[in-house]
C-alpha cells in the first residue's frame, strides 16, 4: 500500500511540473524539426473536442522510441521526405475519455468524417475502442509521411484514425498512388525497428519496446 501511495504522489508531481518519468523524453529533444500534431490535444478528431489528458502539442515517447523514429525521419529526409506524428504517448485517462464517449450513443458529431460506416454502439465490439492502449506504454506512433517542400501529407487512402476497412494496410480498393505510399510508411518503419497494426495504416510500435506491461497516466504537457 506505502509502495502504491508514492507511485500516484510521484506521478502528481510530475504531472504538476512537467516533469517526465525515467525513460521518457520529449520528442523536440531528440528530432528538433519533427512535424506534430497531436490529434487529441485538438477538436479534430473522432470525439470532436480535445481528449482528457492533452494538455500541449508536445509528444512524448520513450527514448528508445523517440531515436528510432529519428532513424526512420532522416532516412526518408534523403528522399525529401518527412515524418508528420499524429500520437504518442497517450495517458490513460484519455483512453477512459474515449470510452465514456462510446457510451454517449447520441454524441456523433464527426460520424461522418471518422466512422460513417460503423454503428456506434459496434465500436468496442469491432475493436476500434478498448479499455487499454498500448500508446500508453509510450512506445506507440501514430503518423504519416509529408512532402518535405510542401508539408503535404501524401495521399494514404483514407483519413488518420478512420475507423473501417479502408485503414487497414492490406485494403485492395484505394489506387496505386495510395498503396504506394502505405508501403513505403510500411517499409521504413518496420526496417528501423517499428512492427505495424494491420488495421491501421499510421499505427506503429516499437520491437522491444522497453514498458510492455506497464500502462502511464501522466499528463501530455
Amino acid at each position: 500500500m506505502k509502495y502504491h501511495i508514492s507511485f500516484l504522489i510521484y506521478f502528481f508531481i510530475t504531472s504538476v511540473h512537467g516533469q517526465l518519468p525515467k525513460g521518457f523524453v520529449y520528442i523536440e529533444s531528440i528530432i528538433p524539426d519533427l512535424d506534430v500534431e497531436l490529434r487529441y490535444y485538438t477538436s479534430n478528431n473522432f470525439v470532436g473536442k480535445p481528449i482528457e489528458g492533452y494538455i500541449s502539442n508536445r509528444l512524448i515517447l520513450t527514448r528508445e522510441t523517440a531515436i528510432a523514429l529519428k532513424q526512420v525521419h532522416e532516412a526518408l529526409q534523403e528522399q525529401n521526405l518527412c515524418l508528420k506524428v499524429y500520437d504518442g504517448y497517450r495517458p490513460q485517462k484519455a483512453v477512459n475519455h474515449f470510452i465514456q464517449w462510446a457510451r454517449d450513443l447520441n454524441d456523433t458529431i464527426n460520424k461522418g468524417v471518422f466512422y460513417p460506416n460503423v454503428n456506434k454502439k459496434n465500436l468496442f465490439k469491432a475493436g476500434y475502442i478498448a479499455s487499454r492502449s498500448g500508446h500508453s506504454r509510450g512506445s506507440t506512433v501514430d503518423l504519416t509521411i509529408i512532402d518535405g517542400n510542401t508539408g503535404i501529407p501524401l495521399d494514404m487512402g483514407s483519413p488518420y484514425d478512420f475507423f473501417g476497412q479502408e485503414s487497414w494496410v492490406n485494403y485492395k480498393n484505394i489506387t496505386d498512388e495510395q498503396k504506394t505510399n502505405r508501403q513505403l510508411l510500411q517499409a521504413f518503419m518496420l526496417n528501423f525497428g517499428f512492427r505495424n497494426y494491420s488495421k491501421e495504416w499510421w499505427h506503429f510500435t516499437l520491437r522491444g519496446e522497453p514498458f510492455r506491461e506497464d500502462y502511464f497516466d501522466f499528463l501530455v504537457q
